[in-house]
């Protein structure tokens, strides 16, 4: 299944009759309550909201990241309570480039989920019906089975590469950020040492996504000889790094993992190295 789904062909899948399951993932990391706000005015038809901070993240202590993952335990108890049955099709969609779309998902793909695309555009790609009553979830009929999450790297792994360099760590964020400037959602500024800076913006076209080819082209020559198995994917919390690892995906760069945990939990530890 491709990544991506356009609205003309969402729109084909339901009106056939198709089974699908339309998740509204809009977030504000700086207003957490945007999301859903924005999901009461208007989404699309049946959709169901998604939130990032109860629904794709766990417990925060402090030291594990603003957006740490939810337990295996806990994500198939989400899933099972949000009906993501195995065989159901899932549409992942926002209206930041789907930004937060592409952490569910990686969460879906990670842990076992075939069936879920990205509506390309998100919801302003979207020229049918909106609808403003909300959905509630339909929880499956079975219990879903925790799967571990493939791909994932843990803060141990990224802290080993500084010495090993096996890998190519890519930040996600905005170069100000990268750099250490204009920091408003973490305590400490800079970045992990020898990481490189590759905006999730640069996947995109205005709101969609550029064409497999120039995505393809854009991360040959961000990456040389590297292979796509010796990426590791960052960000400020886990999020816009699943941006990074979905473009690549769609560009035929298959295997890239991600460090979920990202600069919220690199810097949480001093005695971790800071580049600036």
């Amino acid at each position: 299944m491709t990544p991506l789904i356009t609205a003309n062909q969402l729109e084909e899948i339901i009106n056939s009759g198709e089974n699908v399951l339309l998740c509204d993932c809009r977030f504000d990391l700086v207003d957490p309550l945007a999301g859903i706000t924005a999901y009461e005015e208007g989404h699309l038809p049946g959709a169901i909201y998604v939130n990032l901070d109860t629904d794709l993240s766990g417990e925060t202590t402090g030291q594990n990241g603003r957006h740490p993952l939810p337990t295996p335990e806990a994500w198939a108890n989400t899933k099972a309570r949000l009906g993501m049955s195995p065989t159901t099709l899932v549409v992942a969609y926002d209206n930041q480039g789907s930004v937060y779309a592409s952490r569910l998902w990686w969460m879906l793909k990670a842990t076992g989920h075939v069936n879920v695309q990205v509506l390309d555009g998100g919801l302003d790609a979207w020229n049918g019906p909106i609808g403003t009553t909300p959905s509630q979830p339909t929880p499956t009929n079975t219990p879903i089975e925790p799967m571990p999450y493939v791909g994932l790297v843990l803060v141990d792994e990224v802290l080993k590469n500084l010495q090993t360099k096996k890998n190519i760590v890519i930040d996600a964020r905005a170069n100000d950020r990268f750099h250490g400037q204009n920091e408003t959602l973490d305590p400490v500024g800079g970045h992990i040492p020898d990481a490189i800076n590759y905006c999730f913006r640069e996947n995109l076209s205005k709101r969609t996504f550029k064409a497999p080819e120039q995505l393809y082209k854009d991360f040959v020559e961000l990456l040389g000889s590297t292979k796509a198995s010796e990426v590791i994917h960052q960000c400020g919390s886990g999020v816009t790094a699943c941006h990074n690892l979905l473009a690549m995906e769609i560009a035929g760069l298959k295997g890239s993992r991600v460090y979920a945990g990202s600069w919220s939990e690199w810097c949480s530890d001093p005695s971790r190295p800071v580049a600036l």
